[in-house]
């Protein structure tokens, strides 16, 4: 099986809890729950990490991507909007990576209307909940 990493930026630890009118009430536990399941529909492996700290989420690229990590399925978070580093970091790996952004970036604050690290990935998925990530494993299982 291909293994994939689900790398979870700032505050997803706190779905469920965070703006439910925004995020809805399921957890990052469910979240994970949901992504398992069509994973291994498609013949991957996930592995999961979340961090509110940016330059974690750039060691575990480096980490994951020195120990034959297959692709990446991201959601930094606020760190999408900002961080050239975190881009820098996805485009070191040449390795597969899909955007995910729960609530549509394009409809929220202006300030979040555009992605930094969007341009290191082969797709972005806005708007679509948590079913975003499904369809950011079917857009991985084409790679």
């Amino acid at each position: 099986m291909k293994k994939i990493a689900i790398l979870h930026g700032p505050n997803l630890n706190r779905l469920g809890k965070r703006e439910p009118e925004i995020y809805g009430t399921a957890t990052l536990r469910d979240l994970e729950k949901m992504i398992r399941t069509e994973s291994r529909a498609l013949g991957f492996t996930p592995t999961f990490f979340q961090s509110n700290h940016e330059g974690a989420l750039i060691d575990e690229i480096h980490r994951l991507a020195d120990r034959g990590i297959g692709g990446f399925i991201v959601n930094f978070g606020a760190y999408s909007h900002t961080s050239i580093a975190l881009r820098d970091a996805l485009a070191s790996t040449s390795l597969p990576a899909v955007e995910v952004h729960i609530s549509d970036i394009k409809k929220r604050e202006p300030f979040r209307r555009r992605s930094m690290t969007a341009g290191a990935c082969i797709a972005m998925i806005s708007g679509k909940g948590f079913p975003g990530y499904v369809l950011a494993l079917r857009r991985l299982a084409k790679v």
